[in-house]
């Protein structure tokens, strides 16, 4: 029988964390065994049934049946039973928490403590002639349509080697291109219009100083078509632009051959570009998240909420997205909102996600992946009460459509998935200059035009993974650093980074990801 005085076994927080005051478990962070006692912070003792994994979490207390079981003071399921010091898995509790949708008409959420004009922090970036201002200076290849996807990418690649080097354009981060899949056989609509958003938002991105736009020139999305939908934009893009067609220049070697002339002429032009001091208010940050364990939730989304928190408070702007990792999480949002009108669209952002994702026979409560069930997140509500912290807790200026701009500063919600490869494009499509991405699991995802910088959860990812893992929160967990602390050095890394001091791990091996999701309609 095991001794279960109070003074018997090792403080909890040697082993084990308790998120919230009003949680009923403890997520593990080191390696644990049966008959492991543990005091808590009131005195009385624990003792574990069983082995619990790091990541994953226990109960603190007998939970009867039908008690809702408890993590960042929200429920994150039902208990069909649970005793104390008990493993929580889905053999002892459901996936099944209250819907909450409570939204008073009168809501209101003051504007956050602004950082006085003359305290505020500075970066090095390139001020464009419309006032935006980038953290890099590309020469972008834009392909029309997947038809002149292997034209603008095989023009990139030999750029880089034949024409480009930093030490000949020192104000020149690359030339890139953005092939896809996209632009041909396609329905009318929103398809086109998300297609047309995107693409053109990369080409007119403040982080681009000059373009060549390519196409096959038959195909639905060609260059007569593009140059309409851009002659529809409020402003006009501002900066030197080249154009290429396939077909009238004679085919694959001579379309390539005229993008190397073309990119010639553009390196010395883009390279006038200077980075210059400029106010952190300018700074547009997409904050993502993927490969997600029991530890990004506590560790790396909050680290990273702190320096979100910082940058609004600054003036400057962040785009949060994933909306399917708002499920079960959407009322916390919505309570964070700046009025009941920007609620409703919370709300309404989740529930057209949820229609869309039942016509292809999907589920959101599904969308918890292999890695993110072993490193501990069970369901989407634990995912996503976690995962939502990255945005901090200013309040909620709007929500926008996938690639779409905000109309203000301030936190703002993007419609999209979750999907890395696509949510990634569309923050930046929307105007994100740089993106923290927090991963527990390890996650090696670039951009073609921003840099993207890697925040592990836990020190030991961080290690295994340092080649493409930029910073790490893992002292939180090891109760070393506080979420202060950390949020702090992730804004002076973001700072660094895009000043250009330092280039994330993505941009240093070449990751330059492009996709985008185009099945979809309106939404908000």
């Amino acid at each position: 029988m095991y001794d279960t005085s109070p003074q018997t076994g090792a403080p909890i927080s040697d082993y084990a964390i308790i998120v919230n005051d009003d949680d009923n478990v403890a997520v593990v962070k080191n390696e644990t065994y049966a008959g492991l006692a543990l005091v808590l912070p009131d005195g009385s003792p624990l003792i574990l049934a069983g082995a619990v994994p790091p990541g994953h979490r226990f109960a603190t207390r007998q939970i009867p049946a039908g008690e809702f079981v408890r993590q960042y003071g929200q429920p994150i399921g039902t208990s069909t039973g649970i005793e104390k010091g008990e493993w929580i898995s889905h053999e002892n509790m459901t996936d099944d928490v209250p819907v909450v949708r409570d939204l008073s008409e009168d809501l209101h959420n003051p504007a956050p403590n602004y950082i006085a004009e003359n305290e505020l922090q500075t970066f090095q970036g390139f001020r464009r002639p419309d006032g935006r201002v980038g953290t890099r200076n590309f020469v972008l290849i834009v392909p029309t349509s997947m038809c002149a996807s292997h034209e603008a990418m095989q023009i990139s690649m030999m750029s880089e080697f034949m024409h480009y080097s930093r030490e000949k354009f020192p104000n020149v981060d690359g030339v890139v291109a953005i092939p896809h899949n996209k632009g041909c056989g396609c329905q009318d609509g929103s398809t086109l219009d998300v297609m047309m958003r995107t693409l053109s938002n990369y080409a007119d991105h403040p982080n681009v100083g000059g373009v060549i736009l390519i196409d096959l020139g038959c195909e639905k999305t060609n260059l007569s078509f593009v140059e309409k939908y851009l002659t529809k934009r409020e402003t006009p893009i501002q900066k030197p632009v080249f154009k290429i067609g396939i077909q009238d220049v004679g085919g694959t070697q001579s379309a390539i051959e005229l993008g190397l002339k073309y990119v010639q002429e553009l390196l010395p032009v883009v390279n006038e570009s200077v980075r210059e001091e400029v106010p952190i208010s300018e700074l547009v940050l997409g904050v993502k998240c993927g490969s997600s364990d029991g530890f990004s939730g506590i560790s790396a989304n909050p680290a990273l909420g702190y320096c979100s928190d910082l940058l609004v408070k600054s003036g400057g702007t962040v785009l949060l997205t994933e909306v399917p990792e708002f499920c079960g999480a959407e009322h916390v949002l919505a309570s964070r909102a700046k009025d009941a009108t920007i609620g409703r669209k919370i709300y309404q952002m989740v529930d057209w996600y949820k229609e869309y994702a039942s016509k292809f026979g999907a589920v959101l409560n599904q969308n918890p992946s292999t890695g993110n069930k072993a490193g501990g997140l069970l369901n989407i509500t634990i995912k996503s009460l976690g995962a939502i912290a990255k945005a901090g807790t200013t309040r909620i200026e709007d929500c926008v459509e996938y690639a779409e701009v905000p109309k203000g500063r301030g936190v703002n919600l993007m419609q999209g998935p979750g999907y890395d490869q696509e949510s990634t494009p569309g923050l930046v499509a929307a105007g994100a200059t740089a993106v923290i991405f927090t991963t527990g699991n390890g996650t090696t995802i670039g951009n073609a035009i921003a840099p993207v910088i890697k925040l592990a959860s836990n020190n030991g990812v961080f290690k295994r993974m340092s080649q493409d893992i930029d910073i790490s929160a893992g002292d939180i967990i090891e109760g070393t650093k506080s979420i202060a602390e950390v949020g702090t050095s992730v804004f002076e890394h973001l700072r660094n980074v895009a000043s250009g001091d330092i280039e994330a791990k993505a941009e240093i091996l070449k990751h330059r990801e492009f996709q985008f999701w185009a099945e979809q309609t309106v939404s908000l």
